[in-house]
């Protein structure tokens, strides 16, 4: 199927996927490729427009990463954000160079609104600048259209070239008029007409996939999550009962789940699926004992669910592939995705072990952030309830649990979230929370209950607003909801003597734990 696309050349920056969503927000289809992709690629795919990502170097110091300049000489629109505009500018004949003030955080920007990228914006405005560099000099054919107190050249272009170098980031909610900046040079500058929405790519998702599968078989990792319940009715609806969901049950999940999984997709469920449960919580206990790193806590659980999905496909008979509901912001924490560094791993993606006895795996939803996997939920039919239920982690209460996973740890931090979720829902709260949990720490302190000395654990508890899941911020939860929770879990867990607030912003924190 022909459709409009616009290709994001990815230089390491730590906001590059945004760049990539805002521009699908846009209606418009797009990608994301590493710098090191050949130029040759670049053109056969066509693109309406390129967008040259932000990145952590300077682009005059040798080794940087770069481009070759026929880039800016194919007639594509080219657009530059911070990295990128300073690398364009230094490409085709301008100055790069440390900046005599560092400018990080909301500025004041004037602009030139007679510039496209500009149109309907006022002519102040507050824009996210994070850089050290910046453009002393312009190459030759741009005029400066913004400007910033400290930084001369906040935006530059060649118009009749269609080449624009854009010094802060409109891709963060932080700049005011961003996305409006983005839709301009989609629109006004690639002239794109927006043909891309998420029933696009659904039907476009459940085409591909017939035609890779064809007869084959398909063995899905069903979680009971938002991500692996989509790409599994994806799935279903493509290759019905070719699809076989395997859910398992490794003791990590929160109280009650394993059974409310089941109900909605076992034989008695709303779905018409092949569906098996695997017990395997003694099986995974016993793989975690004494493990306390949560890196390998995390391969750990990865390659065990493939070992499971290797050992029920052989029962099946001949499993081709393996889907599973692998998302973005799992490949670029990862460390898979373009340049970006390795966060953590995700037990569906950095977890994998080198060896997996599958043709191959399906990851339908790998490009999507989670609020656009919400949207293909709803385009799939899948009811509200499971479409927004609360995220949850692959690995499970494994990386809720700081340091060893046991048995009886597992049902403190279940009976403690329980309790947790049930006050936030109580309160009203549950729809303005993005994400919220308790965790267990490993800290075990002195207390006085019933008069008696108690050397218990503390727990843990995290609330984030976020859009993207890629930064987020922590919940203002009320106090008085706040202390209702606190005194339930230390009365009613058994173990448990203190409750905390966790208030870290992402970054610096992630929104687990570990």
């Amino acid at each position: 199927m022909e459709r409009e696309l616009v290709i994001v050349i990815d230089f390491g920056g730590q906001y590059n996927q945004l760049v990539a969503r805002r521009v699908r927000e846009c209606n418009v289809y797009c990608e994301i490729y590493s710098y090191k992709t050949d130029l040759q690629k670049i053109q056969e795919m066509n693109p309406k427009g390129i967008i040259l990502t932000g990145g952590p170097n300077s682009c005059y110091e040798e080794g940087a990463p770069t481009y070759t300049k026929e880039l800016f000489e194919l007639g594509i629109p080219v657009l530059g954000l911070c990295y990128g505009a300073q690398l364009m500018q230094h490409i085709l004949g301008g100055t790069v160079e440390k900046a005599p003030v560092r400018e990080y955080g909301k500025t004041e920007t004037s602009l030139d609104t007679t510039s496209k990228l500009f149109d309907g914006i006022e002519e102040n405005t507050i824009v996210w600048m994070s850089h050290f560099d910046y453009i002393a000099k312009m190459a030759p054919g741009f005029r400066i259209t913004a400007h910033t107190k400290d930084c001369p050249v906040a935006t530059a272009e060649d118009a009749s070239r269609k080449l624009y170098a854009v010094q802060f980031h409109p891709e963060v909610l932080h700049t005011v008029r961003g996305k409006e900046i983005l839709s301009n040079f989609v629109y006004h500058v690639c002239g794109c007409s927006g043909d891309w929405k998420m029933e696009s790519f659904v039907e476009n998702s459940i085409q591909a996939i017939r035609e890779k599968v064809g007869g084959g078989k398909v063995l899905c990792a069903l979680s009971g999550g938002v991500d692996s319940s989509v790409a599994a009715v994806l799935l279903s609806k493509a290759v019905g009962k070719q699809l076989t969901c395997v859910f398992v049950d490794h003791g990590l999940l929160r109280k009650n789940e394993g059974d409310e999984v089941e109900a909605v997709f076992g034989p008695n469920g709303q779905y018409d699926l092949n569906f098996i449960r695997v017990n395997a919580q003694e099986r995974y206990y016993k793989k975690l004992q004494g493990v306390t790193e949560p890196e390998e806590k995390r391969k750990i659980i990865g390659e065990e669910f493939i070992r499971v999905f290797e050992e029920e496909a052989k029962k099946i008979g001949a499993v081709d592939y393996l889907v599973q509901g692998t998302i973005y912001p799992d490949v670029v924490e990862s460390g898979l995705g373009g340049e970006s560094a390795v966060i953590k791993s995700h037990h569906n993606v950095g977890g994998l072990p080198e060896h997996v006895d599958f043709k191959e795996i399906i990851e339908p939803l790998r490009d999507l952030f989670k609020d656009e996997v919400r949207k293909a939920g709803l385009e799939l039919g899948i009811p509200d309830y499971l479409v927004f239920r609360q995220p949850f982690p692959g690995p499970g209460l494994g990386i809720r649990i700081i340091g060893e996973v046991t048995a009886e740890k597992v049902k403190i931090v279940q009976d403690a979230d329980a309790i947790y979720r049930e006050e936030i829902a109580n309160a009203g709260l549950d729809g303005s929370i993005n994400q919220y949990f308790a965790a267990l720490t490993n800290i075990r302190s002195v207390g006085v209950m019933g008069d008696e000395r108690t050397y218990d654990y503390a727990v843990a508890l995290r609330a984030v607003k976020t859009i993207d899941f890629m930064t987020a911020e922590a919940a203002e939860i009320p106090y008085e909801v706040l202390n209702k929770v606190m005194n339930r879990i230390i009365n009613e867990v058994k173990g448990v003597n203190r409750v905390f607030y966790d208030l870290t912003s992402k970054p610096p924190g992630t929104i687990e734990l570990e």
